[in-house]
């Protein structure tokens, strides 16, 4: 018998490795996703990892008919939600777009839980909630969250609070909110990862295409900053540990025999510095990567990594993978994309 889940934004970077770790499983994921912030090259790599085509339905979550079609479909075990624009930058340009699709998004699916008694909801959140934390760089799921420096920040922050809402007027959910910190990498086999729609937002994937040539140069923003090289430092957590750890959650929720409402950090409990990224990426992959150092970007926190101890105690789960082995698989995947594009 089928256990299906529900993986909105399946499609998307973080989405695409859940699928692969679901199946792993022995779920059978269904994909939502219209392909606004995906690439159809992502359905050909599942297609090869997973050795059949995936359950996808190209539709929207801003559509509310749409969605309950979906639900009207498929009796599911449980929903993770993915789908939202995940651009910082591109937020504070266009903040009525992203208060549009995010938040509207979640309150479609959380209607359709309610509506078709699916009790089990992974939320994909982020550290972006702490904004920047007082006097703290280690933060834990007591750290109190802070006003962030973005609109997408705000959704989600706003999204966590809309499912606290919800959860104090249907007791019986188990909702749990996943509080990402900075991931990357690729899948193992180099046939998925992040597929930047532009130019992309994220260090690591700015750093693989300027060594593979698509741009001149890395720009390193800031070296002054009180850390200890004098860069930011963030806690970079491999895609396929975040992916494992979606799994872990929606097993603890279906297990547990009452209604709750969880946040979780995911992430390594260690900081690297963007300098410590380029340095290690030089040594993975012996190749040189022409950065320099420029001004520093407003609205950057300088220093924050988790207490992952939570997740451990909670769900059973630790991130197992190293940087160096983000730094390996993104290079890999990299790599597969230019040789596609030769093709």
């Amino acid at each position: 018998m089928n256990k299906f889940v529900l993986v909105t934004g399946g499609a998307g970077y973080i989405g695409s490795h859940t699928v692969v770790a679901l199946q792993q499983k022995g779920y059978t994921p269904i994909i939502a996703d219209d392909f606004r912030n995906a690439n159809e090259v992502v359905l050909k790599g599942l297609t090869q990892i997973l050795g059949a085509t995936p359950i996808l339905h190209r539709i929207d979550v801003c559509d509310a008919a749409a969605l309950n079609q979906l639900f009207e479909q498929y009796n599911f075990e449980g929903v993770i939600h993915f789908a939202a624009y995940k651009a910082v930058g591109e937020s504070v340009e266009k903040p009525l777009a992203y208060y549009q699709n995010n938040l509207v998004g979640l309150i479609n699916v959380l209607s359709m839980l309610e509506k078709h008694d699916v009790r089990n909801f992974v939320f994909s959140s982020s550290c972006t909630v702490y904004g920047e934390p007082k006097g703290e760089k280690e933060v834990s799921e007591s750290t109190p969250k802070q006003a962030p420096e973005s609109p997408y920040g705000f959704t989600k922050w706003m999204g966590e609070q809309i499912i606290t809402d919800f959860h104090k007027s249907s007791a019986k959910s188990k909702l749990m909110n996943l509080r990402y910190f900075n991931p990357v990498g690729a899948h193992a086999s180099a046939l998925i990862g992040e597929y930047p729609i532009g130019k992309p937002n994220n260090l690591l994937p700015f750093v693989t295409q300027t060594a593979i040539g698509k741009h001149a140069h890395l720009t390193v923003f800031g070296d002054d900053y009180p850390t200890r090289d004098g860069s930011c430092i963030r806690d970079y957590i491999h895609v396929t540990d975040l992916a494992e750890a979606h799994v872990a959650a929606l097993e603890f929720l279906a297990k547990a025999e009452n209604g709750l409402l969880e946040a979780v950090n995911i992430g390594t409990g260690t900081g690297s510095s963007v300098l410590e990224i380029v340095a290690a990426f030089e040594k993975v992959t012996g190749k040189a990567l022409p950065h320099q150092i420029g001004p520093r970007r407003a609205g950057d926190v300088v220093e924050i990594y988790a207490n992952a101890s939570k997740g451990q105690e909670l769900l059973g789960w630790k991130a197992r993978l190293t940087i160096e082995d983000a730094i390996r698989d993104a290079w890999a995947w990299e790599n597969y994309l230019a040789a596609s594009a030769q093709q």
